[in-house]
């Protein structure tokens, strides 16, 4: 699924664009399908901007040439995924922890497009898969009991290869938040969220993408396709 709906998503690319390569197995997926059509020559004058290490390290490999964010005004399509996305096309980011470059890029973009298999599509933000909050290293204590005031339930995520906590490419901490009702509202947590001292940006990708493809099994067989966006 993640390799048919990746293949799909380069389709949307055409010579001569600067692309915001996602991060995640998907968006992996998708900057390999890319690389493998600019050896062809089947797209030409590609200019990539990373939103993670992890992306950017890719792409090096890959020979897709990369700019630095701040060198451009603006970007013509990014292809990213997502961890949970609601009928109205509101995501939750950030499972890799690269949630804040992946938003700055995605903020830039004249298009979002999004590319996930059919288990990342819910009814409701946050009802399962929890809100990444990046976090000053030293606020994070602070930041959790202000959450928890808003009824959120909050822990420190912990590296798995590594005593201790995930540290983010910006050198900060992550707090996972499961709110009690998850997030009905995702426009109005995203701001309050951002407001509190010592948060340096959170996981809500609120009206920000413009067209999703969903890989699914139909019949045995891996397809994609295009859902329609909520009012």
């Amino acid at each position: 699924m993640k390799q048919v709906v990746a293949d799909a998503a380069i389709k949307e690319v055409k010579s001569d664009m600067i692309l915001g390569l996602g991060s995640g197995s998907t968006a992996a997926l998708m900057i390999k399908s890319l690389a493998d059509e600019i050896r062809l020559g089947k797209l030409q004058n590609i200019i990539g901007v990373a939103t993670s290490f992890q992306s950017e390290v890719l792409a090096l490999e890959l020979n897709i040439p990369l700019v630095d964010l701040a060198s451009v005004s603006q970007i013509d399509l990014a292809i990213d995924g997502a961890d949970e996305v609601d009928p109205g096309f509101q995501l939750i980011k950030g499972g890799g922890a690269c949630h804040v470059r992946e938003k700055l890029v995605a903020s830039k973009a004249e298009q979002l497009l999004i590319v996930v298999d059919e288990t990342k599509l819910v009814k409701n933000l946050n009802q399962s898969f929890p809100l990444p909050v990046e976090v000053l290293p030293n606020a994070w204590k602070q930041v959790q009991e202000v959450i928890s005031k808003m009824n959120g339930n909050s822990s420190l995520r912990m590296a798995t290869k590594k005593a201790g906590p995930v540290v983010t490419d910006h050198g900060n901490l992550i707090l996972d938040v499961l709110f009690v009702d998850g997030i009905k509202n995702p426009k109005d947590i995203e701001m309050m969220i951002n407001n509190i001292p010592g948060v340096l940006e959170n996981g809500l990708f609120v009206n920000l993408t413009d067209k999703v493809l969903v890989g699914k099994i139909e019949n045995k067989t891996p397809v994609v396709y295009s859902p329609s966006k909520a009012s």
